[in-house]
């Protein structure tokens, strides 16, 4: 195993002030996971939140990071600083995966026979070999109680789990090594999940007429697919966007498999002459040339031989999560952000990307069956939010990733990269989606039913005043939206150029009176 000279840091444990371009908010030692970063110069990003210790009685949390006591502070060792990831910062995956490819095991295996029954080591043990790097020479664990491989007060996991007996783990992880993106408990993600909204959304559907949904279902899924193209810049023909439609209705009702994902490439992309359709043989990424040709990427893309592995974890991991019953919504995030990411597809990868967000909520009994939540629609209606929330991954990696150009203006990667798409902190994607979510329950959806209601109310009353055919009244439904509630100039004089001054007062009356001004 490769060993590591420790840093200056660790031997004098002096003060920081800055780690890696982060300021502290004070003086500090670094600890945990940070600590780990900088003993083994690990090429990770760092976490949203780093721990450090104050050598005064300071407590704190502020720009990233969360300063303890000094009374928490204990040796500069590998397993004290790995003991006290797991304890007060969580399960990072892809950090461990770094440091254990990196540290002695033979540390690991002192610590465990030493310490037998420890929570936090039997914790450090299991994933040890989770993560694929062979078994400790070690006795299986005999006594003291099952513990979470994840902490539930820490993380959110599968409601169930597997009895892992060597360590007595109760493995309640929704994925595997070669797929497993972690959430991070917050506030925001518990208010959501409290809010019930899969719930809500199936009463409102449940307590409206179901010509009325049906409807409402036909209107919000056309939105939904003209969003999702005009989400990348484009505006396609009815023919594509009736494919995306097309695609869309499997939602829920396909196998997620890399095969059948690329079926569903080749239906969006329809006309495959001048695309490839199946995974990358080459490296791949999102962005633009320069004057020159060279790529400027925004996000670097998984590498090519790395496709096939990476998409396997993605579809056993929503196997998994299924059965354990991981969220739905932290589901879908991990799924289709982690999707997306990976980009294994020369085109296609961002509207792929949207189908997964409703396959998985469908597909976990977390959408009512007659509709679609309008998830694109309300990306694209708050864009800069929805790049943001791409770039907490993208733009670190961007930094991480060494690459050069190719002579056909692609990338070539210079590195391992596998590990920074199957376990990137998905936290921000779940809270992100479940913003969306609540944006489709709460507002969208009952304003399109509230809609179709007041639009038959008026198709019936206007008839009263004047005779004309459906499409004139929804015309005519459309020229008041726009004016509040005012026919315009242009209306008056052109298209109802024929209606009396007494007919357009009371058939303006008649739209306030039925959807206010």
């Amino acid at each position: 195993m490769q060993t590591s000279v420790p840093s200056a840091n660790e031997q004098d444990g002096q003060l920081i002030t800055t780690f890696r371009g982060r300021r502290l908010p004070v003086s500090a030692y670094l600890v945990g996971y940070s600590a780990l970063i900088e003993k083994f110069n690990l090429n990770v990003p760092l976490h949203h939140e780093m721990a450090a210790i104050s050598p005064k009685n300071i407590r704190r949390k502020e720009d990233g990071w969360v300063i303890y006591p000094n009374a928490f502070r204990s040796s500069n060792s590998t397993i004290d600083h790995l003991v006290f990831a797991l304890k007060h910062e969580g399960v990072s995956f892809l950090t461990l995966a770094h440091v254990f490819k990196k540290f002695d095991k033979k540390e690991l295996e002192k610590a465990a026979i030493a310490k037998p029954t420890s929570a936090y080591i039997r914790r450090l043990c299991f994933f040890y070999e989770w993560l694929g790097n062979g078994e400790l020479y070690i006795q299986a664990v005999t006594a003291g109680a099952y513990v979470e491989a994840i902490d539930t007060k820490q993380q959110y996991a599968a409601k169930e789990y597997f009895n892992e007996k060597r360590f007595r783990i109760r493995d309640n992880i929704p994925g595997t090594r070669l797929f497993c993106p972690t959430v991070f408990k917050t506030h925001k993600i518990d208010e959501f999940i409290n809010l019930r909204l899969s719930s809500k959304a199936k009463a409102i559907v449940s307590s409206a007429p179901r010509e009325l949904i049906a409807r409402a279902a036909a209107f919000l899924l056309l939105s939904d697919s003209k969003a999702s193209f005009a989400i990348e810049g484009e505006h396609p023909p009815k023919s594509r966007i009736a494919r995306w439609g097309n695609v869309i209705s499997k939602a829920g009702q396909i196998e997620l498999t890399t095969s059948k994902l690329i079926e569903l490439q080749k239906e969006l992309i329809g006309d495959d002459r001048l695309v490839r359709v199946g995974l990358r043989d080459e490296g791949g990424f999102v962005g633009r040339h320069d004057a020159f040709g060279h790529p400027e990427p925004e996000h670097i893309s998984a590498n090519a031989k790395d496709l096939n592995g990476l998409l396997r974890g993605v579809e056993h991991f929503n196997s998994i999560s299924k059965i354990l019953e991981f969220h739905p919504v932290l589901a879908a995030a991990c799924i289709a952000f982690g999707f997306v990411y990976i980009h294994p597809f020369e085109d296609g990868n961002g509207r792929i990307h949207r189908f997964l967000l409703h396959h998985v909520l469908a597909e976990f009994g977390y959408t009512p069956k007659e509709i679609v939540f309008p998830i694109s629609s309300v990306i694209l209606d708050d864009i800069a939010r929805y790049k943001d929330t791409l770039e907490i991954i993208s733009r670190p990696l961007l930094e991480l990733i060494e690459w050069k150009s190719t002579d056909r203006g692609n990338i070539e990667v210079q590195m391992e990269t596998s590990d920074y798409y199957r376990y990137f902190d998905a936290t921000a994607h779940c809270e992100y989606l479940f913003k969306c979510i609540q944006r489709s329950v709460e507002k969208e959806l009952p304003e399109e039913l509230s809609f179709l209601e007041h639009r038959d109310e008026f198709h019936r009353e206007v008839t009263e005043i004047v005779d004309m055919g459906e499409r004139t009244i929804d015309l005519m439904l459309r020229f008041l939206r726009q004016g509040h509630g005012v026919f315009s100039k242009r209306a008056r004089e052109g298209e109802f150029s024929l209606l009396t001054p007494s007919e357009i007062e009371r058939v303006q009356d008649l739209y306030i009176e039925i959807f206010g001004s």
